[in-house]
């Protein structure tokens, strides 16, 4: 089982048997109401060179939970900009259920960082930086989601690029999420993060 990814299949039929997050609280944010913890077996990198308007799509799944997850590798061209885009889904539905806007609607709680050996940006440089992410999202208060990005590459080569969702669930009705969680995982890695990760998933990248 890849240790990184950190929904084992016990916490998911854990979750499964609960009405609702246990880290839910009653602020406004979620309009009073709970709502269910999602699973996420499918992370969807989706790259769109900016000057071709080539898709490169890759994805780390585990469509049954069971701990085997496939992964692809990402191919990128040298001196190029690229569109990234997130997707995750939960594939233990029928039809598959797209969690992404959920993410999406409870921003103020979320955040996705990009570290690794193959990757420069916001959360750190990684020791064979091939290319640098940018963040081109916000929310409500104008701090970065990582659901929309920007990946330029910077030079041929390979590393790794590791993708993670950090869940920062409100304390005491306030957000914990704030503007400077990128450079604290810089300074201090993630785990100096409020909240846990929803997940954690690593991509082997190469810059052709």
């Amino acid at each position: 089982m890849n240790a990184r990814f950190l929904l084992t299949l016990n916490l998911i039929l854990t979750l499964a048997m609960l009405s609702g997050c246990s880290d839910v609280d009653d602020h406004d944010h979620h309009d009073h109401h709970d709502h269910e913890h999602e699973v996420m077996t499918t992370v969807i990198l989706t790259f769109t060179a900016q000057g071709s308007g080539e898709i490169i799509e890759a994805r780390w799944a585990d469509p049954e939970a069971d701990g085997s997850p496939v992964i692809d590798s990402i191919a990128l061209l040298d001196s190029e900009n690229y569109d990234l885009a997130i997707s995750i889904l939960n594939e233990l539905e029928d039809p598959a259920e797209e969690v992404t806007p959920e993410i999406a609607e409870e921003e103020l709680e979320h955040q996705l960082f990009f570290v690794g050996s193959a990757v420069s940006g916001p959360a750190g440089t990684g020791s064979s930086a091939v290319v640098t992410h940018a963040y081109d999202d916000t929310d409500s208060e104008g701090n970065p989601i990582g659901l929309a990005n920007t990946i330029t590459t910077d030079a041929t080569g390979s590393g790794v690029m590791t993708v993670v969702l950090r869940h920062m669930p409100y304390q005491d009705g306030n957000s914990v999420k704030t503007g400077s969680l990128a450079a604290d995982v810089a300074a201090n890695g993630i785990d100096a993060l409020p909240g846990a990760s929803d997940f954690e998933v690593d991509f082997d990248l190469e810059v052709l």
